[in-house]
């Protein structure tokens, strides 16, 4: 009878809170606890007496009990009823999971720690009127051998254990991964099999004018091969696939037979493929959107697609998990109201709410303990120890200062600012151990500026909420980060890497830090939210009452929109971030100023941070506003650590295209370095997209890895996410990245040899080649896979190594030159695919500067500007090696000026104007060269003094047969290496020599058409660039932040503004570009000293590289 009332009511519940919430009256506990009962029917692993089935229980579970009560109160009842005694007695009940059945998906309640009312299953029940839930109570499973090998393979290719589990303090690793299972599985139930196996590469973007220029009258001719013959037909650029095949058939319905096609068969059999690479013109998008078609166009190339049969979608067959999905709110904490002990019975607290924690948060610091003290002549060591969120420091305290020695104790409770019910979720604990001179003793209370003399050694974070929004209590043993020396490499990502909620895996030579903090008889919980219309109705009321008067003057509204209008570095003062708040909901009106107002919260008050969720929560304007990527892309970056803002940004990323994820990709992976948890709204954003799209996927799966091979601070993570992706890509990827891997693993160990054979010589001997080639030998017949897909081109394949043509290139770090064959029968080209193998440089920077070089290329796309830049292949794959791709019919400006007249060929301005002329067999080859150099030289001019990596030398430059110039090699950028030989290399703004104004018609003072042309071209790109200076800014700085060495300061980001000439009108910021490109004429010459110096000198002796 209980049973029944239970049910009758449980739709009434909300209705019947919000009532009495409204009258505000005390609820005594009694009424409380019949509320919060849920009736639960347990199927018991054990059988039932006589055999009729398993045994039931059922039992009246309190709302508010955790998931482990509710296993013991059932263990209890079990062992109470003598249930099975031999099961019961013997086991706990962690030996059982606990699963439930919701629209015929199996799901575990798997966090223990959860409050029962706030499980997915108690509103599922409640909507299908169910007076009675029902869950099944099983023994844990265990894994498979099968299971456990798919493991290890699947962390193989992954380069980390994910099952490793012994480096930490909590279980989020596992956590995540098991959470992780539900977008996989939803992503994977409404994937096209078709689609994802062909995935066509498309733009939505429509065709560029000059592009369209090369199309006659709308229509283009396409040339389709099937088998040995071909046949030619004119289409236009608005067809789709599957009418450029109705074309084709209906053109070639008589020579059937001379074509081998069956009279059986129809164009619905077939597709249409790019001869010679794995990607297919297929779907409902016109011709002139697909990728290949207008790389064809740009490039003036014949159009040739293979008729054949689809590929079979069985290929991407997914591995069957093992795992039952997870509660969809694991994890997820209950409202203040259920948590909260006000009014309860004191007997029936289980969790305690956050936000009734009223005293102050401490910490008492311990003492440190290192295995080898470090050697520094300092003496006296201190802890400083602060709470950020994102940037914003909330609180901070420092210990005493004590003699350094390799065990350091203080035991004593440093006290912050700040108390518990103010912490907000994602907030860290950040402690670093200090050393400095004896005499100074820092008091408790420290600034976060240091005396100068004041050395930060080691660090370490500790999120004091959990990934279950639970408070951290009780001792902590961390292994600390030791700050990377200047001169360090691994310093390169410093400002990201400190950052990170990992500890050091290296327990055995790390310094540790032990720390206590309180501890509670229950745990403490952070509330999700609270119940609007409780206690926070009347700051609710009071909002909206003051609505009225927060209409904003108008001597407000300039200076409001002068503080939107700045761009994303500019800094806030406290007047400009009060008025925004203040004004927050005229604020929440324009996107533009999200960023300005979210960085303006107080995040260390808990009214305010509830105060910017509600907010969030009713303003429409940001989802219906257009998608402004810098803009979402902003709200990513350090200084947003609230999950609300994180997700709202991500929300807003869902409506990119394929193209422009691929475009932000690099960006994105390195964005996840900013989230608090494992697991977040980035992450499944990324792991959707990488399951919907091979191309995706195959990027994310090589720049996740490259992560993990180099970055120990996010290591764990990002080897989370890539096993997510790699349990549902499916095997026809999995074999893919598996050659891909083997592949680079072998040539790693072979350019380890090599560079031990020559190191430390510049020049490399015709032995050292034949070693390589001999080496090359050996992989080659034992067991090399025999095809793979290029990983900086994944529509490429390529197959056996061409051994003759590969070769050892003169530099430092002696990369190889491997040519190989084309792997693909079908392709028409008969150059080999050539790359360089590269060990001892962190390709990552290198990628992120190519990687901007592609989005500025499409920002001048969209201007109807094709300033023919070449962003070549190249990919970071693992630690410090990589794939950099060769570029045909190139050679390096240093090569040029070399092979003619050795050294002096610096002061030659003729050279490159002669080699061009005597690559080109007509003079209308030569004019179109000349055009070709003048709009690429612009693109390069523009771009590398936008990014401040303008210095550059005759080696790092190079020129194509067809007049394209390049820029390669942006390992040491943004003056990393600033003074050579001891004078400052900062002459020019960016490369243009009198050899360059040479091919352009123009010495001296002299200005020739094509230099006039040149000039304008400059101009407008440089325009373009600036229309989008947020983008430019928002991606530069977080480029600092995730793979530049030592760039922290001010200055190094403060570049780009100056380089934007952010603040000045039209006018005056193509007036200071104009004299830019006046100053490099008047000093071209002396870049021409800087260039003979590195022939004479052979600074950079590669003199092979890259050449062919």
């Amino acid at each position: 009878m209980d049973q029944t009332m239970v049910s009758d009511e449980e739709p009434e519940v909300p209705r019947e809170e919000c009532r009495r919430r409204r009258r505000k009256k005390a609820i005594t506990s009694s009424s409380c606890v019949s509320m919060d009962q849920i009736t639960i029917e347990f199927v018991m692993p054990s059988a039932a007496r006589g055999g009729s089935g398993p045994d039931i229980l059922t039992l009246d579970v309190a709302g508010n009990w955790t998931v482990e009560q509710v296993k013991a109160q059932v263990w209890m009842k079990a062992v109470t009823l003598n249930l099975c005694p031999d099961f019961y007695q013997r086991l706990s009940p962690d030996h059982c999971i606990l699963l439930y059945q919701k629209k015929g998906t199996v799901c575990e309640i798997y966090d223990k720690h959860q409050v029962f009312q706030t499980l997915d299953c108690i509103p599922y029940w409640r909507a299908l009127k169910k007076g009675v839930g029902r869950i099944q109570m099983v023994t844990r499973p265990q894994l498979s051998e099968e299971s456990l090998q798919y493991q290890r393979y699947l962390n193989g290719l992954i380069g980390y254990d994910v099952t490793d589990v012994s480096n930490v303090h909590d279980d989020e690793l596992e956590f995540t991964r098991r959470k992780l299972l539900t977008p996989r599985r939803i992503e994977l139930s409404d994937r096209d099999p078709k689609l994802y196996s062909m995935d066509p590469w498309v733009t939505r973007k429509p065709l560029p004018e000059h592009l369209l220029a090369k199309v006659n009258n709308g229509h283009i001719l396409v040339v389709i091969h099937i088998g040995t013959v071909s046949q030619t037909i004119k289409v236009s650029i608005n067809d789709t696939p599957s009418q450029v095949l109705a074309s084709f058939f209906a053109k070639t319905s008589n020579k059937r037979v001379l074509l081998g096609i069956p009279d059986d068969v129809c164009e619905a059999d077939f597709v249409l493929r790019v001869c010679g690479r794995e990607e297919f013109l297929y779907g409902e998008k016109p011709l002139q959107n697909f990728n290949w078609i207008r790389q064809c166009l740009k490039n003036g190339e014949e159009i040739h697609l293979l008729l054949e049969k689809p590929p079979d979608p069985e290929l991407d067959v997914v591995q069957k998990e093992d795992w039952a999905q997870v509660d969809d709110c694991t994890g997820v904490a209950g409202t203040h109201e259920q948590l909260t002990i006000d009014e309860k019975d004191h007997e029936r607290v289980f969790t305690i709410s956050m936000w009734d924690c009223n005293r102050k948060f401490r910490v008492k610091v311990l003492g440190i303990d290192i295995p080898t003290l470090p050697k520094v002549p300092e003496l006296v060591v201190f802890i400083e120890a602060s709470i950020f969120h994102g940037q914003q420091l909330l609180a901070q305290e420092r210990t005493t200062s004590k003699t350094f020695n390799e065990e350091v104790l203080w035991n004593c409770w440093l006290e912050f600012n700040i108390k518990i019910k103010d912490l907000p979720k994602g907030a860290r604990l950040n402690l670093q151990v200090i050393c400095g001179k004896p005499t100074q003793t820092p008091a408790s209370k420290g600034s976060s500026h240091h005396d100068n003399s004041n050395r930060l050694l080691f660090y370490v974070n500790l999120l004091l909420v959990d990934h279950r929004s639970l408070l951290r209590q009780g001792e902590f043993i961390l292994h600390m980060w030791k700050m990377p020396e200047k001169s360090d490499e691994s310093s390169s990502s410093i400002n990201a890497d400190k950052l990170t909620s990992a500890t050091n895996p290296d327990k055995s030579s790390s310094m540790a830090v032990a720390i206590l903090l309180d501890k509670y008889c229950y745990p403490v919980v952070l509330p999700k939210s609270r119940d609007v219309g409780r206690d926070s109705g009347a700051g609710e009321e009071m909002e909206g009452g003051e609505r009225g008067q927060r209409e904003m003057p108008n001597h407000l509204k300039k200076q409001f929109e002068a503080i939107v209008s700045t761009d994303p570095l500019h800094p806030l003062s406290p007047e400009d971030k009060e008025l925004l708040w203040h004004f927050r909901q005229e604020c929440m009106r324009d996107p533009r100023a999200y960023p300005k107002l979210l960085g303006s919260v107080k995040w260390g008050k808990q009214e305010d941070v509830l105060a910017t969720h509600r907010l969030l929560e009713r303003s429409n304007a940001w989802d219906t506003s257009g998608l402004d990527v810098g803009l979402a892309m902003q709200l990513l970056d350090c200084h947003y650590s609230d999950s609300h803002v994180r997700s709202m940004a991500v929300r807003k990323l869902e409506t990119l295209e394929d193209d422009d994820v691929l475009r932000y990709l690099l960006q994105l992976v390195q964005a996840v370095k900013f989230e608090p948890y494992h697991d977040s709204a980035l992450v499944r954003f990324l792991l959707k997209r990488a399951l919907r799209s091979k191309r995706i996927g195959h990027f994310l799966f090589w720049f996740l890895r490259s992560e993990i091979a180099q970055s120990m601070h996010y290591q764990q993570r990002y080897a989370v996410l890539l096993e997510a992706y790699l349990r549902g890509c499916g095997e026809s990827m999995l074999q893919d990245f598996r050659k891909q891997v083997e592949m680079t693993m072998a040539l790693q160990k072979v350019t380890r040899e090599i560079k031990a054979i020559a190191a430390d010589k510049y020049d490399v001997s015709a032995q050292v080649v034949f070693q390589l080639r001999q080496k090359l030998e050996t992989l080659q017949s034992s067991g090399l896979p025999e095809t793979f897909r290029v990983p900086y081109d994944p529509g490429l394949r390529a197959g056996a190594l061409l051994i003759e043509q590969c070769k050892v290139m003169a530099s430092k770090k002696k990369p190889l030159w491997l040519q190989f064959k084309r792997a693909d029968p079908t392709t028409l080209s008969k150059d080999p695919i050539g790359i360089i193998f590269k060990d001892g440089d962190d390709l990552r920077q290198d990628m992120l500067i190519l990687q901007i070089l592609l989005i500025m290329e499409s920002i001048w796309e969209t201007e109807c500007l094709d300033l023919c830049l070449l962003p070549y292949g190249c990919i970071s794959t693992g630690n410090k090696i990589g794939m950099i791709e060769i570029v045909k019919d190139a050679t390096t400006i240093a090569n040029i000026q070399q092979r003619v007249v050795g050294s002096t060929g610096a002061f030659k301005d003729e050279i490159l104007h002669q080699w061009l002329r005597d690559k080109c067999v007509s003079e209308d080859k030569f004019q179109q060269a000349v055009e070709r150099f003048l709009l690429s030289c612009g693109g390069y001019c523009v771009a590398t003094y936008v990014l401040g990596i303008g210095d550059r030398h005759n080696d790092n430059i190079m020129i194509t047969e067809s007049g394209n110039l390049f820029h390669i090699d942006f390992g040491h950028i943004l003056g990393n290496y600033k003074s050579f030989m001891g004078i400052s290399k900062e002459w020019v703004p960016f490369v243009l020599t009198p050899d360059f104004l040479y091919v352009m018609g123009t010495s001296g003072k002299k200005s020739s058409p094509h230099f006039l042309k040149f000039q304008d071209v400059c101009v407008k790109a440089y325009l373009a660039l600036r229309h989008h200076t947020n983008l430019l800014i928002i991606l530069f700085s977080m480029m600092l932040m995730t793979g530049m060495p030592q760039l922290t300061s001010k200055e190094d980001i403060e570049y780009i503004r100056e380089a934007l000439t952010v603040g000045r009108s039209e006018e005056e910021a193509q007036r200071h570009l104009l004299d830019q490109i006046e100053i490099c004429r008047e000093k071209g010459w002396m870049v021409q000293v800087n260039w003979f110096v590195h022939l004479v000198l052979g600074i950079k002796q590669g003199v092979e590289k890259r050449s062919t």
